[in-house]
């Protein structure tokens, strides 16, 4: 292969800077969607009401705009998130393989694989080292502050063994709200492992397909696609998305992962500004909504490509400590908010997210100290 026609698509540390953009857009937006008389989201429903009270605030803009935009589309942090999770499993799962077949028999790889159990039980356990140290400092801020929730035993259980994003209404169950990921995360954990992995790619589009249709069929605002969205269903576009690129993009040259005849950069100065206008527009549709994540998902590509080198440099800061901040950030909101509802949006907002970042090194520490499972 010759290096003329290969460029590389992502390098490391643009993931890490996407990780760093999406966590960003996630923190900012569950605090602005918490402040009084903001537009809300079309995140797990979509509602006209919700597009026609953003239609009200681009056409008669004021100094709460960009609460507004961020309260409306910060959510869409997610999707890169799930975009980065499935092109990463198949990197460390299945081009791993790749790099070794040439001085081992496959037969000899395939006894080196971890079972569906051993890899499940691995991820469970990382996710769970993540949630049971946030989950266990929330609980003990949220006792001790006005609005306490009243939890119960078995949303804990269900909480912490990641199976409450199945159960009934779980907006109503699952607090702080932001966790249901974790759940998110163990499902599309399991679809990878037992029906994804080293198979065919077309799987992966027979099972976004089926995904899509299931919630293309629902009614908008229903209770069920409610409950299909904050379950693997929801977020299979995006994540199937990171499993065909790290399949069809990539390909083995030495240590580093390439693509053949790829021209990101040039073509990102006008992806970005495209993605940003679809989305726009995409909105407005049930049926085109559903389909934003991937949008998105090629708009972060396209910014991180495009972006100078001092601002992308915080962005990779931010996505180093990404998992940190997912754990501290409902925790500094549930202490900042109100700020927001007593005295101003954008004091809250400072002061939410020098709190945010000051807990998120706190849980770093914590979680460093932590052992890693073991695979």
């Amino acid at each position: 292969m010759s290096n003329h026609n290969v460029q590389d698509v992502l390098t490391q540390r643009e993931c890490t800077a996407m990780r760093g953009i999406a966590i960003l857009a996630i923190v900012l937006h569950n605090y602005c969607h918490f402040a009084h008389k903001i537009v809300q989201e079309n995140e797990y429903q979509y509602l006209q009401l919700n597009n026609d009270r953003l239609w009200q605030e681009l056409t008669h803009p004021d100094a709460l705009l960009p609460v507004h935009l961020l309260s409306y589309f910060g959510h869409y942090g997610v999707p890169v998130f799930l975009f980065l999770s499935g092109l990463g499993l198949v990197v460390k799962y299945e081009r791993s393989q790749e790099l070794r077949s040439q001085e081992i028999r496959s037969q000899e790889i395939r006894s080196q694989e971890p079972g569906a159990w051993r890899f499940l039980r691995y991820h469970y356990l990382k996710l769970l080292r993540m949630l049971f140290v946030g989950f266990s400092i929330f609980v003990m801020v949220d006792v001790l502050t006005p609005g306490r929730f009243p939890f119960h035993w078995d949303n804990v259980v269900a909480q912490l063994l990641m199976y409450i994003n199945v159960l009934p209404r779980p907006d109503k169950i699952i607090w702080p709200g932001i966790y249901w990921f974790f759940g998110l995360m163990l499902q599309l954990y399991i679809v990878y492992r037992l029906f994804l992995y080293r198979q065919r790619s077309l799987y992966v589009v027979l099972l976004i397909a089926v995904c899509w249709l299931l919630q293309a069929l629902c009614q908008p605002d229903g209770e069920t696609l409610n409950r299909l969205r904050y379950n693997f269903i929801g977020g299979m576009l995006p994540f199937g998305m990171g499993i065909l690129a790290a399949r069809s993009w990539w390909k083995v040259e030495g240590r580093r992962w390439k693509v053949e005849g790829g021209r990101w950069k040039e073509y990102s100065i006008l992806l970005f500004p495209l993605s940003i206008a679809l989305v726009s527009t995409m909105c407005l549709s049930f049926q085109s909504w559903l389909w934003i994540p991937a949008v998105i998902v090629v708009g972060t590509i396209a910014l991180v490509k495009i972006l100078p080198e001092a601002v992308l440099r915080v962005f990779v800061w931010f996505g180093s400590i990404s998992a940190a901040m997912f754990v501290a950030h409902p925790i500094a909101r549930k202490l900042m908010i109100i700020v927001a509802w007593k005295q101003d949006v954008y004091d809250g907002l400072m002061l939410y997210l020098i709190v945010t970042i000051a807990l998120s090194w706190a849980v770093k520490q914590i979680l460093d100290r932590i052992p890693m499972p073991r695979l």
